[in-house]
């Protein structure tokens, strides 16, 4: 069980949210609103991204630069045999968070455009990004890296597997890691 880390998941997320709902009315500082919700988006990408995957769901993604100056993304999937109760729940709470936040940035961004709040938008936009890019680098992981990703598109749309260089390594720990 990993209740902090359950909470944190979706602390930093619902408060960026919330704030941005309500920051007009604490506040007329369009500054300090604007900080205090890039953090608050930040400290949610951070603790996503590094800590609540890995102990909530096992999984894990981050960037790798080689020598020649090449970026490969590395996803990692912790095998579990089994799961239990509390670790089922954990993760549901975890995959909603990671669905429903960007969906609700992306109706902020609609809202803001049609409402002609254009100062808000940098800030919408860097949400709908950092939630995002914490839902495709975990949606990877998920369906084992972009080979796999490929093949249940391939199906989807019934175009053929289109071959793609890719490492996996299993490590001592039990981790399995794609790599492009």
């Amino acid at each position: 069980r990993h209740p902090l880390a359950t909470f944190f998941h979706l602390f930093f997320r619902v408060s960026a949210i919330v704030t941005y709902l309500f920051c007009d009315w604490f506040s007329n500082s369009f500054v300090a609103c604007f900080v205090t919700i890039l953090l608050l988006l930040s400290f949610d990408f951070w603790s996503v991204k590094n800590v609540t995957g890995r102990l909530l769901v096992g999984l894990r993604w981050w960037n790798q630069i080689d020598e020649d100056g090449k970026s490969h993304w590395m996803f990692e999937a912790k095998r579990v045999p089994t799961m239990a109760a509390s670790t089922e729940a954990e993760a549901r709470i975890f995959w909603l968070g990671l669905i429903i936040c960007p969906v609700i940035w992306t109706m902020f961004f609609f809202s803001t455009l049609f409402s002609l709040k254009l100062k808000w938008l940098a800030l919408v936009i860097a949400g709908i990004s950092l939630q995002t890019a914490n839902l495709y680098g975990y949606i990877h992981c998920k369906l084992g890296g972009p080979k796999t990703i490929s093949r249940v598109t391939s199906r989807l749309f019934g175009t053929t597997d289109v071959p793609k260089r890719q490492s996996r390594r299993i490590s001592e720990d039990g981790t399995e890691e794609h790599g492009k």
